[in-house]
């Protein structure tokens, strides 16, 4: 009997700590590729979920941002940031690397 866990879980397993939510969803980010990002903040928000399914807290506005995100619809600015702030992460800006300030 396989004794490992697939990826994936592993995956939603480690983006419940919000240090490495933040640098995954910085790398997807930078990347830059919108496909890629929309899977990112499915991922984090799955991550988020089993946490509240833990803590038997349901906030309605996180449950309507992962419910767009698993149907592969595109949330809004402000359902991102609320996914983020559950998470304990927030949206920034930075001067791109190598552009002049």
């Amino acid at each position: 009997m396989p004794t490992h866990k697939s990826y994936h879980s592993y995956l939603i397993e480690s983006l419940k700590d919000p240090a490495e939510a933040a640098a995954y969803l910085d790398a997807v980010l930078e990347d830059g590729d919108f496909e890629h990002i929309l899977l990112a903040l499915k991922n984090v928000a799955e991550a988020r979920t089993s946490l509240a399914d833990a803590s038997h807290k349901t906030d309605p506005d996180w449950e309507n941002c992962y419910q767009l995100l698993a149907r592969g619809e595109v949330p809004g600015l402000l359902a991102i940031a609320q996914l983020l702030n559950g998470l304990g992460l927030k949206l920034s800006v930075t001067v791109k690397e190598g552009q002049a300030v």
